[in-house]
C-alpha cells in the first residue's frame, strides 16, 4: 500500500517539474523569435545582459570611499574556567572476564601423519 503511494507521488512529482520546464522552453521561446523580430534600431539601444554577478556600480567613485575599518578583535567566546583538579577516587578492582585459551596451529610435522 505504501509502495502505491509512493509511485503515484513520484509521478506526480516528474509530472509537475515536466509542466515547469515545458512552460520555461516556451517562455524561451518565445523570447528568442521576440528578440529576432526586433528591429534593428531596437537592439542598438538596449543595454546589452550582464550576468548576474556583475555588482552594480557604485555611486560614489572608489578612490573617494572612506577606508574600510580597522579589524576589532573579538573577546574569546567561552572565558577560561578555573575548575578544581578531579577529586582521588577508589575504584572497584576490574572484573576478571574468563580468558579465551591461547589456540597454536598444529606444527606441519604433527598435522601429517
Amino acid at each position: 500500500m505504501a509502495s502505491k503511494i509512493a509511485i503515484s507521488l513520484l509521478l506526480a512529482a516528474l509530472l509537475a517539474c515536466a509542466a515547469a520546464s515545458g512552460a520555461a522552453a516556451r517562455r524561451l521561446e518565445e523570447e528568442e523569435t521576440s528578440s529576432t523580430t526586433a528591429p534593428a534600431e531596437e537592439e542598438d539601444q538596449e543595454e546589452p545582459n550582464h550576468p548576474a554577478a556583475v555588482f552594480p556600480e557604485l555611486p560614489v567613485p572608489e578612490h573617494e570611499l572612506p577606508p574600510l575599518p580597522k579589524v576589532v578583535g573579538l573577546p574569546p567566546l567561552f572565558p577560561e574556567a578555573h575548575l578544581p583538579p578531579f577529586p582521588e577516587v577508589d575504584l572497584p578492582p576490574k572484573p576478571e572476564f574468563p580468558g579465551v585459551p591461547e589456540f597454536h596451529f598444529p606444527a606441519e610435522q604433527e598435522a601429517k601423519p
